[in-house]
């Protein structure tokens, strides 16, 4: 399988990708978000050097307790910091030979008028939490030749939909991204270039969220990367009684080490180190 970059490609099977994350918000639920470009790239050198394979830069909180930020804010935010990406790049090295180098830069965004103005930057993928409600995400990727993450959800973000209910999420979740890639593909996204993200806590209880875990290897049928965001969700804490998502990452390493043995390739994690380390230890056991 190949997973089709502007100017590069991923070859799987290897190593599974650990994808860290970079909030440029201050108010991140995890607690990690910073508004200070500096702040933000120090974490993004240090999360190359963990042994990151792609950077997930987001520019506005996901959480649906927040009001949407404006769109010239969250496009100022974003181009603060890729603006300064080649410096981190330059600066930083590769934790070992298998690493992706330089680490593939995505973009954690929904809006079109917001991605319109990104993929320029030299954006790699877009992180599309929106979950595809129309071609136009995938119509401008196809336009700039970037990835595009496609995440199952229902419903606009940044609304919570805890009311929503599953009689069988995964089968749901199979129609979702026939009808998703298809949309893609019509838009001109090349199959090789699109990522699929099961959308952990997003439209999602516990219970669906765990069936997801168990049963992610349905996923495979699609032959495309699956993304996961394991990174201290809700469903960790639900499941550890851990209201604090700081508290999460012995949790987080459990679902990062279920995620790689039903077959996901890539990882979205918080706690970079923890989750090169677990990956670099399954695959000893391959």
């Amino acid at each position: 399988m190949i997973w089709k970059l502007p100017h590069r490609e991923i070859r799987f099977p290897r190593r599974a990708l650990v994808m860290g994350i970079v909030n440029v918000n201050d108010d991140s639920f995890s607690g990690d978000g910073t508004l200070e470009i500096d702040e933000a790239l120090k974490l993004a050198r240090q999360q190359a050097e963990q042994g990151a394979d792609i950077i997930d830069v987001g520019a506005e909180s996901a959480r649906t307790n927040r009001a949407v930020i404006g769109v010239e804010e969250e496009i100022r935010r974003f181009k603060c910091f890729f603006e300064r990406w080649s410096e981190v790049v330059a600066e930083a090295l590769p934790k070992d030979e298998h690493q992706v180098w330089p680490p593939v830069l995505s973009a954690n965004t929904w809006r079109p008028e917001v991605v319109e103005r990104l993929l320029p930057m030299g954006v790699e993928l877009l992180n599309d939490m929106s979950g595809l409600p129309d071609e136009r995400n995938a119509k401008l990727c196809a336009a700039h030749g970037a990835s595009l993450l496609i995440m199952h959800s229902v419903g606009e973000p940044k609304v919570p939909h805890v009311e929503q209910q599953w009689p069988d999420v995964m089968r749901s979740m199979e129609r979702f991204f026939v009808e998703k890639v298809d949309m893609a593909e019509k838009a001109g996204v090349a199959r090789d270039a699109i990522v699929l993200d099961p959308g952990i806590d997003f439209a999602k209880q516990r219970d669906d969220n765990l069936k997801v875990f168990k049963e992610l290897d349905r996923l495979q049928q699609f032959e495309r990367p699956v993304l996961v965001p394991v990174s201290r969700k809700t469903v960790i804490g639900e499941v550890l009684d851990l209201p604090e998502p700081t508290d999460r990452d012995a949790g987080t390493v459990a679902l990062v080490a279920a995620s790689l043995r039903r077959g996901a390739e890539i990882v979205r994690v918080h706690d970079v180190r923890a989750a090169w380390q677990t990956v670099r230890t399954l695959g000893s056991l391959a």
